[in-house]
């Protein structure tokens, strides 16, 4: 079972310019579908109501956001990385965002997906 943390202990420390980018990222998500934020130790997964993404990494100017598929989409311009979870069907597509405006059409319609199909 996973230790579930306190969402604003979990951002103490990260850039303004980060947390802006990641509360813009979830607010585009909440207009496809009601997310629910579940903060782990190390990362915070996004529900809606399944897990269908997890935020894994706060760089200086950069959030890193993993969605798992259960194939892997390559036609994209997207995903930075994909790479199978050894012994599964479950593909992790790797999503940087340095920009709002990387939360563009492309990226909508896989978080569309996601949360459609969640493949966890």
């Amino acid at each position: 079972m996973s230790e579930e943390r306190d969402l604003s202990d979990f951002l103490n420390g990260k850039t303004e310019y980060t947390i802006e980018l990641f509360r813009f990222f979830v607010s585009e998500c909440d207009k496809i579908s009601c997310v629910q934020l579940r903060v782990l130790k190390s990362m915070i997964a996004m529900d809606a109501p399944k897990t269908f993404a997890y935020v894994v990494q706060f760089g200086k100017n950069f959030i890193h956001i993993v969605i798992p598929f259960s194939q892997a989409f390559n036609d994209n311009l997207c995903f930075s990385k994909i790479a199978q979870v050894p012994g599964t069907n479950q593909f992790n597509h790797h999503l940087r965002i340095y920009f709002k405006d990387d939360v563009n059409e492309e990226v909508k319609s896989f978080i569309k997906l996601a949360v459609s199909n969640p493949s966890t």
